[in-house]
């Protein structure tokens, strides 16, 4: 026997064209009204019902997609504009290894969070969606079956009720409805136990989906919501660097003026570099030879640094009030905790 193509003879080809076209005859006559059809309202309704399972999961997949683009895309924003702050920010600011950190840790975030929707949601998403290929051709295997086994249906009862009987076409006829009828039904018998149970699982698989996603979702921004008030935190101590910087450097200016023209009304003479007044409400033993000491009720008159880059955050430089007005001498200046006072 000749061969058509790799595994596919003359015998087969003829006998595919051959059921496509008693098929298709089977069809028509079903169309006309001529041949009763084989129908299964439940089936039909679990059909319908994994029609519309594949479209939902289908949208909610690309749509995840989508999602996780925006996620990707978002990120690669954010690592733009961190590292435009890095590259802006100078080294002698406030806060610059802790912004460095910052933008490293705001990065990783991104990254696990990209990765980790992408891993639960995404990817179970992908797992779910290809079941459904396999039943789709499964489902119209089984159509194109009972239109096989009714068109062998009625091949056989035209045979029976012939006028001229012949026993051997109606023995062929009988063997060929058994074997369509066979066919069919074991399709039919699977599908009929798969759809219901793939039609109940749709439930599972979107609250595993988006309580995972949900999930994710709130840890990033539980710990972007760290990190924001991080940065915040470090702005704001920038700020007050800076208006510090422009108070000392008003300051300097003011002590290279006449001795009477730098006075605070009665206060009288203030030391150079005076920035504002502050009141200890705690007690403060000093630890250190360059601390202040404070009792309760003292008042410190607040010094700017000599040089801004010794200062560490939370601590001030000053002098005790009833030091300076009793001696004029700052050399008896000190650190001290800013929590431990208040201003007056």
């Amino acid at each position: 026997m000749a061969e058509i193509g790799k595994g596919v003879t003359a015998g087969k080809l003829a006998i595919n064209v051959q059921k496509r076209l008693t098929r298709a005859q089977e069809k028509v006559l079903q169309k006309l009204g001529k041949a009763d059809e084989t129908r299964d309202a439940v089936f039909e309704e679990m059909v319908a019902n994994f029609n519309k399972q594949m479209a939902e999961g289908t949208k909610l997949q690309k749509d995840l997609k989508a999602y996780v683009t925006a996620v990707k895309t978002l990120h690669d924003a954010s690592r733009r504009l961190q590292d435009c702050l890095a590259d802006m920010y100078e080294p002698d600011w406030f806060g610059k290894e802790e912004m460095d950190a910052l933008a490293e840790d705001t990065d990783t975030l991104w990254l696990d969070y990209h990765q980790n929707i992408t891993d639960k949601s995404l990817n179970c998403m992908d797992t779910y969606l290809t079941h459904f290929p396999e039943i789709k051709a499964r489902i119209a295997k089984r159509d194109r079956k009972m239109v096989d086994f009714d068109s062998a249906r009625h091949h056989f009862a035209s045979l029976q009720k012939g006028k001229k009987k012949d026993e051997a076409k109606i023995a062929k006829a009988e063997e060929d409805l058994g074997r369509a009828q066979k066919i069919f039904e074991e399709l039919n018998v699977e599908l009929q136990d798969e759809l219901p149970s793939l039609w109940d699982s749709r439930v599972g698989v979107y609250v595993n989906t988006f309580q995972s996603l949900a999930g994710h979702q709130e840890k990033f921004h539980r710990e972007m919501s760290k990190l924001s008030q991080n940065l915040n935190d470090i702005m704001t101590k920038l700020e007050e660097q800076r208006q510090l910087n422009d108070e000392a450097n008003h300051s300097e200016s003011a002590s290279s003026a006449p001795k009477s023209a730098v006075t605070n009304g009665s206060d009288g003479e203030l030391p150079p570099g005076f920035l504002y007044k502050v009141k200890a409400i705690h007690e403060y033993a000093a630890t250190d030879g360059d601390e202040l000491e404070l009792n309760t009720g003292d008042v410190v008159l607040v010094l700017a640094f000599d040089n801004p880059e010794e200062q560490d955050d939370g601590w001030l430089m000053g002098l005790k009030e009833s030091h300076w007005v009793q001696n004029k001498d700052i050399s008896a200046k000190g650190v001290f905790p800013e929590n431990f006072t208040q201003k007056v």
